[in-house]
């Protein structure tokens, strides 16, 4: 009998010990002064202008004071394409970066614009058609928009899938939020980002539950990032997520040990 109740401490007490803990499912804690609860105004990262990359679909929209003579440039989609998603239009009617890092424009060519801005694109366009198509007194506005900010989050999250939001700016918690939250049994604090670059692919990892996350470089998505949610080891073990798996955890294992007691007892 002394067997079977240090077994079930030894077991009891590894259950308790695999709670996981409240802190570690808290967002955005101040873990250098608990006293001090206030966000610091400075705390948020400058966004760096994002560079295209292969694979991108730009939209461009070009006008000027007589429209009939920029409809060559600014597509139309046909009816069955307008009855696709915003998604699927863009796809159709944007410009897609190739391998080569160029798009097509029809009667103006191919232009490079990998590793360039939107704002860089918008200048470079303007400067052709100024060459090629229009005077100064046309007064050409250009366009150049990203077709939505495309994702992937994978791992401990509510439905895992690849997302497209129409924004300029998206940052780890709207993007994660946008797939569902991440339970109890999802490692917050090493979230994985892997992000495209034009000479591969590097893997940054985050602390969400860090207040000091918003100074990161990686705080805001990027287009083509990929976020895995790994698991923590509770959920491997399939131990008590909280105080109350657990207590009912050991409640079935001393129900078992005592039915095993009172058996071989007899």
């Amino acid at each position: 009998m002394k067997r079977f109740l240090i077994a079930i401490v030894l077991i009891s007490v590894v259950v308790v010990s695999s709670c996981i803990p409240y802190k570690d499912t808290i967002y955005l804690q101040n873990k250098e002064d608990g006293l001090n609860d206030t966000i610091p105004y400075n705390l948020s990262e400058v966004q760096k202008p994002y560079r295209i990359q292969i694979d991108d679909i730009l939209n461009i929209t070009l006008k000027v004071l007589d429209q009939d003579n920029v409809q060559i440039f600014n597509p139309i989609s046909d009816e069955g394409i307008l009855n696709a998603s915003s998604e699927e239009r863009a796809y159709f009617d944007g410009f897609t970066v190739d391998m080569r890092g160029e798009i097509r424009i029809p009667e103006l060519g191919r232009f490079k614009v990998i590793g360039l801005t939107t704002e860089e694109i918008e200048a470079l366009l303007k400067e052709r058609l100024l060459e090629e198509q229009f005077k100064e007194t046309a007064n050409i506005f250009i366009t150049v928009k990203l077709a939505g900010l495309r994702f992937t989050v994978n791992g401990e999250v509510g439905s895992p899938g690849t997302i497209t939001v129409f924004k300029n700016r998206v940052n780890i918690f709207e993007a994660i939020a946008n797939v569902g939250e991440i339970p109890l049994t999802g490692n917050r604090k090493n979230v994985a980002v892997i992000r495209q670059y034009p000479q591969g692919q590097k893997i940054h990892r985050l602390d969400l539950t860090d207040i000091e996350i918003m100074k990161s470089p990686y705080y805001y998505i990027q287009p083509n990032d990929i976020i895995y949610v790994e698991p923590l080891r509770q959920k491997v073990l399939g131990t008590g997520e909280t105080l109350v798996s657990t207590i009912s955890t050991i409640a079935s294992l001393l129900a078992i040990t005592t039915s095993i007691i009172l058996l071989s007892s007899r």
